[in-house]
């Protein structure tokens, strides 16, 4: 059956994270997708950055740059004319905007689904997971863009559950914005990287990936790391941070120094290369919370994208219990309570005394991803959303 689905985003921007949208195109005949993105952005806010891209093509799958207002603020984005051209052209029977629940970019849609006469079904996509409340006139944007959702994609399940407490009812479905490219992200041995950065074939690498920041739970991987001093490990570290200074001075006290490997920017095309180096991977994120003016503030881990990847190599993988990052687990990899060093600690015990377990550990990760986290498996899971969703059939649970 025919269907054509407009997705917008500036995520979209980037080729790269196209990959899921570019698949659902193929997956079945009749499929077409279309995905608006700002014709101007500056990442981050940053002032001297700014990105045009171009209108690209493939098949049934492109990308339109549209006119648009605010260049760096996903909230307060909205689109000129062009919309209103292509809405009229393209005549979408699925809509999902990926910028949240308050977006004026998804009110825009709304409104102009209805005005053109699309009798298109509405989605949106968040990752929002912390509590909060609302005043006017924010909090009248919100109850407008869920009174006519159709359907909501969540990267995580407390976002579903925090929208359920704020009226939602309808439709909704849990998964990550971004899948994993099983071709580029496989078991592959790296003896030669291996060699170059000094790794000796009976050293167990723990590996990290992430910001260098308090709530990624560096500390306490590092007391963890302490109290295996006595077993042969390497911990290699990619990415930069605040706390590389700390660490640095924390491991030249314990007379660790030797046994950090520090690799700062890496492409992401490599990534794997370094993920195939690891024994295991380690997300030992920690959730901070405060409040202002009745609304939280403060970060909980979303998703943890590094652990499908590092799946998708056959590495196991631990986390903590902060966030989304149980589910993204589930029966494939290890969970220990957040801020527990003496836990983790226990949990990479067992993997660096246990090959044959680490082994399984690491099997059972790449099966989880295969079926649950590649690009296809998640445009697989998306078609079908829509379809339920369009048909009529979508229940109401979290699935």
């Amino acid at each position: 059956m025919a269907l054509r689905i407009l997705v917008i985003s500036h995520t979209y921007i980037v080729d790269l994270n196209c990959e899921k949208l570019r698949v659902l195109a193929t997956l079945e005949p009749g499929i077409e997708v279309t995905i608006v993105v700002p014709q101007r952005w500056r990442p981050g806010g940053v002032q001297n950055r700014v990105i045009e891209p171009e209108p690209r093509q493939d098949g049934n799958f492109r990308v339109v740059p549209i006119s648009n207002l605010s260049q760096n603020h996903q909230g307060l984005l909205c689109f000129g004319w062009g919309l209103v051209t292509l809405l009229r052209q393209f005549r979408p029977q699925v809509i999902q905007v990926e910028q949240g629940s308050r977006a004026l970019a998804y009110a825009q849609v709304i409104f102009l689904n209805q005005l053109l006469g699309l009798g298109a079904k509405c989605f949106f996509f968040t990752w929002w997971n912390l509590p909060y409340s609302l005043k006017a006139p924010i909090a009248w944007l919100e109850a407008y863009n869920l009174r006519h959702t159709d359907g909501l994609v969540a990267g995580n399940q407390e976002a579903v559950a925090i929208l359920r407490r704020q009226g939602y009812r309808k439709a909704a479905r849990v998964m990550p914005q971004l899948g994993v490219d099983e071709t580029l992200f496989c078991p592959q041995p790296q003896p030669q990287l291996a060699q170059a950065l000094g790794i000796q074939p009976q050293e167990f690498v723990v590996g990290f990936v992430g910001r260098f920041v308090a709530e990624k739970g560096l500390r306490t991987l590092a007391q963890a790391l302490e109290q295996v001093a006595d077993r042969p490990w390497k911990w290699l570290l990619l990415g930069r941070g605040e706390l590389e200074t700390e660490l640095h001075q924390w491991a030249e006290a314990a007379g660790l120094g030797d046994r950090l490997i520090w690799v700062e920017s890496v492409p992401h095309h490599r990534v794997a290369q370094y993920l195939n180096l690891m024994q295991v991977l380690v997300l030992p994120s920690e959730t901070t919370y405060g409040f202002k003016t009745l609304t939280a503030v403060g970060w909980k881990e979303q998703f943890g994208h590094v652990l499908i990847e590092a799946m998708a190599c056959g590495v196991p993988v631990i986390g903590s219990d902060s966030g989304e990052i149980p589910h993204v687990i589930g029966e494939a990899g290890l969970v220990f309570p957040e801020g527990k060093g003496t836990e983790l600690a226990d949990r990479l015990r067992l993997l660096m005394d246990q090959p044959d377990t680490a082994q399984d550990w690491g099997q059972r990760g790449y099966q989880r991803c295969l079926s649950h986290y590649t690009n296809r498996a998640l445009a697989q899971d998306l078609l079908r959303f829509y379809r339920d969703v369009v048909a009529g059939s979508a229940e109401c649970q979290v699935s």
